[in-house]
Protein backbone atom coordinates (compact mmCIF):
# COMPACT_ATOMS: atom_id res chain seq x y z
CA UNK A 1 0.00 0.00 0.00
CA UNK A 2 1.37 3.63 -0.76
CA UNK A 3 0.23 6.41 1.75
CA UNK A 4 0.75 9.02 -0.24
CA UNK A 5 -1.82 7.90 -2.98
CA UNK A 6 -4.58 8.83 0.09
CA UNK A 7 -6.95 11.04 -1.44
CA UNK A 8 -5.37 11.35 -4.69
CA UNK A 9 -7.36 11.38 -7.79
CA UNK A 10 -8.11 9.50 -10.72
CA UNK A 11 -9.49 8.85 -13.98
CA UNK A 12 -9.62 4.89 -15.30
CA UNK A 13 -10.91 4.72 -18.43
CA UNK A 14 -12.47 1.67 -19.52
CA UNK A 15 -13.08 0.50 -16.07
CA UNK A 16 -16.49 -1.37 -15.55
CA UNK A 17 -14.85 -4.55 -16.25
CA UNK A 18 -11.19 -6.52 -17.21
CA UNK A 19 -7.49 -5.21 -16.02
CA UNK A 20 -9.54 -1.32 -15.93
CA UNK A 21 -11.82 -2.57 -12.84
CA UNK A 22 -9.69 -4.43 -11.51
CA UNK A 23 -6.90 -1.39 -11.30
CA UNK A 24 -9.82 0.91 -9.96
CA UNK A 25 -10.62 -1.37 -7.12
CA UNK A 26 -7.08 -1.55 -6.12
CA UNK A 27 -6.95 2.21 -6.77
CA UNK A 28 -9.73 2.32 -4.35
CA UNK A 29 -8.18 -0.15 -1.47
CA UNK A 30 -5.35 2.83 -1.62
CA UNK A 31 -8.02 5.29 -0.65
CA UNK A 32 -8.02 6.90 -3.88
CA UNK A 33 -10.78 8.83 -5.46
CA UNK A 34 -11.69 7.63 -8.53
CA UNK A 35 -13.46 8.10 -11.82
CA UNK A 36 -14.69 4.87 -13.21
CA UNK A 37 -15.50 5.81 -17.09
CA UNK A 38 -17.08 3.32 -18.95
CA UNK A 39 -18.87 3.11 -22.91
CA UNK A 40 -21.63 0.93 -22.11
CA UNK A 41 -21.62 -0.98 -19.11
CA UNK A 42 -23.58 1.24 -16.84
CA UNK A 43 -24.28 -1.31 -14.15
CA UNK A 44 -21.44 -3.06 -14.04
CA UNK A 45 -19.53 -0.02 -13.70
CA UNK A 46 -21.61 1.30 -10.51
CA UNK A 47 -21.26 -2.09 -8.86
CA UNK A 48 -17.26 -1.07 -9.12
CA UNK A 49 -17.81 2.42 -7.83
CA UNK A 50 -19.85 0.39 -5.38
CA UNK A 51 -16.83 -1.91 -4.60
CA UNK A 52 -14.48 1.18 -4.30
CA UNK A 53 -16.92 2.54 -1.58
CA UNK A 54 -17.17 -0.50 0.21
CA UNK A 55 -13.01 -0.28 0.46
CA UNK A 56 -12.32 3.07 1.88
CA UNK A 57 -12.19 5.28 -1.12
CA UNK A 58 -14.83 7.38 -3.30
CA UNK A 59 -15.83 7.01 -6.82
CA UNK A 60 -18.03 8.19 -9.37
CA UNK A 61 -19.30 6.90 -12.64
CA UNK A 62 -18.82 8.95 -15.88
CA UNK A 63 -19.84 7.45 -19.47
CA UNK A 64 -17.08 8.49 -21.71
CA UNK A 65 -16.21 7.49 -25.28
CA UNK A 66 -13.07 7.75 -24.96
CA UNK A 67 -12.21 8.31 -28.78
CA UNK A 68 -14.16 11.71 -29.01
CA UNK A 69 -12.43 14.71 -27.97
CA UNK A 70 -15.83 16.25 -26.10
CA UNK A 71 -16.02 12.60 -24.25
CA UNK A 72 -12.88 13.09 -22.55
CA UNK A 73 -12.66 16.96 -22.03
CA UNK A 74 -16.10 15.99 -19.92
CA UNK A 75 -14.35 13.16 -18.39
CA UNK A 76 -11.49 15.51 -16.84
CA UNK A 77 -14.46 17.94 -16.20
CA UNK A 78 -15.97 15.68 -14.00
CA UNK A 79 -12.81 14.79 -11.70
CA UNK A 80 -12.58 18.23 -11.22
CA UNK A 81 -16.33 19.23 -10.38
CA UNK A 82 -16.69 15.84 -8.30
CA UNK A 83 -13.08 15.91 -6.55
CA UNK A 84 -11.56 18.98 -7.26
CA UNK A 85 -8.29 18.08 -8.90
CA UNK A 86 -6.70 15.03 -11.40
CA UNK A 87 -3.74 13.48 -10.40
CA UNK A 88 -3.05 10.02 -12.40
CA UNK A 89 -5.12 9.62 -15.83
CA UNK A 90 -5.20 5.79 -16.44
CA UNK A 91 -5.54 5.42 -20.03
CA UNK A 92 -6.99 1.74 -20.29
CA UNK A 93 -9.83 1.42 -22.41
CA UNK A 94 -9.14 -0.54 -25.74
CA UNK A 95 -10.61 -3.00 -28.35
CA UNK A 96 -8.85 -6.09 -30.33
CA UNK A 97 -10.67 -8.35 -32.78
CA UNK A 98 -9.00 -10.88 -35.21
CA UNK A 99 -8.99 -10.48 -39.12
CA UNK A 100 -6.66 -11.65 -41.25
CA UNK A 101 -4.74 -8.73 -42.61
CA UNK A 102 -5.40 -8.99 -45.97
CA UNK A 103 -9.36 -8.70 -45.23
CA UNK A 104 -9.40 -5.94 -43.00
CA UNK A 105 -11.48 -3.27 -43.73
CA UNK A 106 -9.94 0.38 -43.25
CA UNK A 107 -12.99 0.68 -41.11
CA UNK A 108 -11.83 -2.09 -39.16
CA UNK A 109 -8.55 -0.30 -38.97
CA UNK A 110 -10.13 3.35 -37.61
CA UNK A 111 -12.00 2.04 -34.99
CA UNK A 112 -9.07 0.22 -33.44
CA UNK A 113 -6.66 2.73 -33.91
CA UNK A 114 -9.57 5.49 -32.75
CA UNK A 115 -9.65 3.82 -28.98
CA UNK A 116 -6.44 2.77 -28.50
CA UNK A 117 -4.24 4.94 -29.94
CA UNK A 118 -5.83 8.68 -30.46
CA UNK A 119 -7.90 7.94 -27.44
CA UNK A 120 -4.45 7.33 -25.23
CA UNK A 121 -3.68 10.95 -27.06
CA UNK A 122 -7.16 12.57 -26.01
CA UNK A 123 -6.50 10.73 -22.49
CA UNK A 124 -2.61 12.00 -22.16
CA UNK A 125 -2.81 15.37 -23.66
CA UNK A 126 -5.94 16.74 -21.78
CA UNK A 127 -4.94 15.23 -18.92
CA UNK A 128 -1.49 17.16 -19.31
CA UNK A 129 -2.85 20.19 -20.35
CA UNK A 130 -5.35 20.20 -16.76
CA UNK A 131 -2.06 19.72 -14.72
CA UNK A 132 -0.10 22.12 -16.52
CA UNK A 133 -3.04 24.60 -15.65
CA UNK A 134 -3.13 23.63 -12.19
CA UNK A 135 0.90 23.19 -11.63
CA UNK A 136 0.24 19.29 -10.33
CA UNK A 137 3.31 16.92 -10.76
CA UNK A 138 0.53 13.75 -12.21
CA UNK A 139 1.21 10.62 -13.80
CA UNK A 140 -0.25 9.49 -16.53
CA UNK A 141 -0.36 5.65 -17.02
CA UNK A 142 -0.85 3.99 -20.50
CA UNK A 143 -2.19 0.22 -21.50
CA UNK A 144 -0.04 -1.23 -23.92
CA UNK A 145 0.84 -4.71 -24.22
CA UNK A 146 3.62 -6.84 -25.18
CA UNK A 147 2.82 -6.39 -28.43
CA UNK A 148 4.20 -2.85 -28.60
CA UNK A 149 7.36 -5.09 -29.57
CA UNK A 150 6.01 -8.13 -30.66
CA UNK A 151 4.32 -8.91 -34.21
CA UNK A 152 0.98 -10.46 -33.86
CA UNK A 153 -0.63 -11.53 -37.63
CA UNK A 154 -4.24 -11.45 -37.50
CA UNK A 155 -4.11 -7.92 -35.18
CA UNK A 156 -2.44 -5.12 -37.23
CA UNK A 157 -4.47 -2.42 -36.57
CA UNK A 158 -3.92 -3.70 -32.36
CA UNK A 159 -0.35 -4.29 -32.48
CA UNK A 160 0.27 -1.09 -34.64
CA UNK A 161 -1.60 0.73 -32.11
CA UNK A 162 0.52 -0.37 -29.47
CA UNK A 163 3.60 0.29 -31.08
CA UNK A 164 2.50 3.78 -31.54
CA UNK A 165 1.58 4.10 -27.87
CA UNK A 166 5.37 2.94 -27.34
CA UNK A 167 6.75 6.36 -29.23
CA UNK A 168 3.59 8.44 -27.81
CA UNK A 169 4.68 7.38 -24.57
CA UNK A 170 8.22 8.11 -24.94
CA UNK A 171 7.72 11.50 -26.49
CA UNK A 172 5.12 12.74 -23.40
CA UNK A 173 7.80 11.96 -21.30
CA UNK A 174 10.20 13.45 -22.79
CA UNK A 175 8.44 16.94 -23.15
CA UNK A 176 6.63 17.20 -20.11
CA UNK A 177 9.23 16.00 -17.53
CA UNK A 178 10.80 19.19 -16.97
CA UNK A 179 6.89 19.83 -15.61
CA UNK A 180 7.39 16.99 -13.46
CA UNK A 181 4.84 15.00 -15.40
CA UNK A 182 5.56 10.99 -15.29
CA UNK A 183 4.22 9.51 -18.70
CA UNK A 184 4.99 5.49 -18.53
CA UNK A 185 3.42 2.20 -19.99
CA UNK A 186 2.44 -0.75 -18.41
CA UNK A 187 2.73 -3.60 -21.17
CA UNK A 188 0.50 -7.07 -19.98
CA UNK A 189 1.14 -10.48 -21.48
CA UNK A 190 -1.65 -13.18 -21.24
CA UNK A 191 -3.84 -11.90 -18.49
CA UNK A 192 -7.13 -13.77 -17.30
CA UNK A 193 -9.78 -11.33 -18.20
CA UNK A 194 -13.52 -11.64 -19.73
CA UNK A 195 -12.08 -10.92 -22.77
CA UNK A 196 -9.66 -14.08 -22.79
CA UNK A 197 -11.91 -15.92 -21.08
CA UNK A 198 -13.21 -17.77 -24.16
CA UNK A 199 -10.11 -18.55 -25.38
CA UNK A 200 -8.82 -20.11 -22.05
CA UNK A 201 -12.20 -21.74 -21.34
CA UNK A 202 -10.43 -24.62 -24.17
CA UNK A 203 -7.85 -26.42 -23.17
CA UNK A 204 -5.64 -26.85 -26.49
CA UNK A 205 -6.00 -23.25 -26.68
CA UNK A 206 -4.52 -22.36 -23.35
CA UNK A 207 -1.79 -24.81 -23.74
CA UNK A 208 -0.57 -23.31 -26.39
CA UNK A 209 -0.47 -19.91 -24.70
CA UNK A 210 0.96 -21.21 -21.50
CA UNK A 211 3.75 -22.52 -24.22
CA UNK A 212 4.95 -19.15 -25.37
CA UNK A 213 4.97 -18.39 -21.70
CA UNK A 214 8.01 -19.00 -19.65
CA UNK A 215 6.96 -18.83 -16.23
CA UNK A 216 4.00 -21.20 -17.85
CA UNK A 217 1.21 -18.72 -15.95
CA UNK A 218 -1.63 -17.20 -16.87
CA UNK A 219 -1.23 -13.73 -14.99
CA UNK A 220 -4.04 -12.13 -12.94
CA UNK A 221 -5.81 -8.61 -13.54
CA UNK A 222 -4.53 -8.05 -9.84
CA UNK A 223 -0.92 -8.37 -10.61
CA UNK A 224 -1.41 -5.49 -13.46
CA UNK A 225 -3.41 -3.45 -11.15
CA UNK A 226 -0.53 -3.28 -8.72
CA UNK A 227 2.33 -1.76 -11.06
CA UNK A 228 -0.33 1.09 -11.28
CA UNK A 229 -0.52 1.60 -8.19
CA UNK A 230 3.54 1.48 -8.36
CA UNK A 231 3.18 4.03 -11.07
CA UNK A 232 1.03 6.15 -9.77
CA UNK A 233 3.01 6.14 -6.48
CA UNK A 234 6.08 8.06 -5.24
CA UNK A 235 8.25 5.09 -5.54
CA UNK A 236 7.89 5.58 -9.01
CA UNK A 237 8.89 9.22 -8.78
CA UNK A 238 12.14 9.05 -11.03
CA UNK A 239 10.32 6.66 -13.25
CA UNK A 240 9.39 8.04 -17.00
CA UNK A 241 8.95 6.64 -20.43
CA UNK A 242 9.46 3.48 -19.92
CA UNK A 243 7.09 0.29 -20.32
CA UNK A 244 7.64 -2.23 -17.71
CA UNK A 245 6.26 -5.73 -19.15
CA UNK A 246 4.41 -8.04 -17.06
CA UNK A 247 4.31 -10.96 -19.47
CA UNK A 248 5.94 -14.03 -17.29
CA UNK A 249 8.06 -13.89 -20.17
CA UNK A 250 6.42 -13.78 -23.40
CA UNK A 251 8.40 -11.21 -25.03
CA UNK A 252 11.70 -13.33 -24.17
CA UNK A 253 11.96 -15.31 -27.64
CA UNK A 254 10.29 -18.44 -25.64
CA UNK A 255 11.39 -21.13 -28.77
CA UNK A 256 14.91 -21.01 -27.25
CA UNK A 257 14.14 -21.41 -23.50
CA UNK A 258 15.28 -25.13 -23.94
CA UNK A 259 18.36 -24.04 -25.56
CA UNK A 260 17.50 -24.92 -29.31
CA UNK A 261 18.82 -22.74 -32.13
Amino acid sequence: MYKELQDKVAIVTGAASGLGKAIALRFGKEGMKVVVNYLSKEKEAAEVVKEIQNSGGEGIAVQADVSKEEDVERLISSAHQEFGTLDVMMNNAGVQKEIPSHEMTLEDWNKVIAVNLSGTFLGSTKAIAYMLDNGIKGSIINMSSVHEIVPWPHFVHYASSKGGMKMLTQTLALEYAPHGIRVNNIGPGAINTPINAEKFSDPKTKEDVLSMIPMKEIGEPEQIASIAAFLASNEASYVTGITLFADGGMKLYPAFQAGRG
